[in-house]
């Protein structure tokens, strides 16, 4: 639906509060048609959502307000990308990314020169993302174990709600090509008091004082992925709405008023408190289709899921799934996420996995080890 049509929806329905959920309504404007109306929305106006909409715009987001991340050029033809993966810039492996919005698939970690070239021809000349790879941002790679950080943020102030890790290949030991993400653990173990203090002070704040002296009050969610490098946090990425399957593991352990804060922060007048967060473990298992990230085989008969949903700590939340007169299908590339709840991680992963095995569709695949970076006290 166009921003217009939704919002002709909440002024009819009498909506206290819209809350936009993904990406792609942001880049096409929906909070500054809310806001114009004078409607209240919780979500950033399209300037400020091309933190995630846009990777060129992050980075030199980020070059002007002083932001740790990784080291860039920006190409926007097919030589100057070809001579930006050479290796005498940034060595190997180098990072090559899709500029535009390509589902959480338009990052390739090249091993060597070969592989970066194919790389920046499958974005470039065959439109693998279609726009989204008219110009990349070739990176340096770096290393350490990854964090996702999460706040909201009222314009001017901001409250961490959590942190998780997620899981972006498709296969354990993350092995394979990247996808939308296939599990994930909250909170981080990896997330110290002071490195959130830190965190909040050298990256939040920083994007909001940025945005507002850019005149665009960042108003919304605000998920940093975070590299924790031996010189300190770095940004990989910043996404602009509480993406799945992150959320799916933070969001149940929130405790309070959460729709509350939501509407304050979009009003401009959040709290400095932190929301409230239960000291329990979550585990996520996602389980995708059959040739899952590159297709999705759809329209497989799915069974068992009221059996996995009766379990007691177990939460089942449906991505691509639909119903028809035969019962429930699948109907995209990651079909659920299975939440398993625990006070360790090692039970929270206990019951998403028992679970997940109650689950069944032709070609259905799923990690097997998602939660175990945490068990085993993994640093990647």
């Amino acid at each position: 639906m166009a921003p217009a049509d939704v919002l002709q929806v909440a002024v009819n329905e009498q909506v206290d509060l819209t809350v936009v959920g993904p990406e792609a309504p942001l880049d096409r404007g929906m909070a500054d048609a809310f806001q114009k109306a004078g409607r209240p929305l919780f979500g950033p106006v399209r300037a400020a959502a091309q933190l995630e909409c846009s990777k060129v715009f992050a980075k030199r987001f980020m070059q002007r307000h002083g932001i740790p991340t990784a080291r860039f050029a920006i190409a926007d033809s097919l030589e100057s990308a070809l001579d930006a993966v050479s290796g005498s810039g940034f060595g190997f492996p180098v990072v090559v990314k899709a500029d535009g919005l390509a589902a959480g698939k338009g990052v390739v970690v090249a091993a060597d020169r070969a592989e970066a070239e194919a790389a920046v021809r499958a974005m470039m000349e065959d439109r693998q993302f279609g726009a989204a790879g008219a110009t990349l941002v070739i990176e340096e790679c770096m290393t350490g174990p990854e964090v996702s950080f999460f706040v909201l943020a009222d314009g001017t102030r901001a409250v961490p709600i959590g942190t998780a890790q997620d899981h972006k290949r498709i296969f354990d030991d993350d092995r394979g090509p990247n996808t939308g993400g296939m599990g994930a653990f909250a909170p981080s173990p990896l997330m110290t008091p002071e490195l959130s203090s830190q965190v909040m002070r050298e990256v939040v704040q920083p994007v909001l004082s940025g945005m507002a002296a850019e005149g665009h009050a960042y108003r919304g969610f605000l998920y940093v992925g975070l590299m924790l490098t031996s010189v300190g946090p770095r940004v990989i990425e910043f996404n602009v709405r509480f993406g799945d399957p992150e959320a799916q593991v933070v969001l149940p352990a929130i405790e309070g008023r959460f729709a509350k804060a939501l509407l304050d922060a979009a009003g401009g007048h959040l709290g400095d408190a932190p929301l409230v967060m239960r000291p329990e473990c979550l585990v996520g298992v996602t389980v995708a289709s059959a040739g899952y990230p590159a297709r999705a085989d759809n329209g497989r008969v799915i069974q068992g899921l009221d059996r996995a949903a009766a379990l007691a700590d177990v939460l089942v939340f449906h991505a691509g799934t639909k119903a028809t007169p035969g019962g429930l299908v699948t109907a995209g590339g990651r079909v659920l996420t299975v939440v398993g709840r625990g006070e360790t991680y090692a039970a929270a992963m206990q019951r998403a996995y028992d679970a997940v095995t109650m689950v069944e569709f032709e070609g259905m695949q799923y990690r097997g080890d998602i939660g175990r970076k945490a068990i085993v006290g993994a640093t990647q």
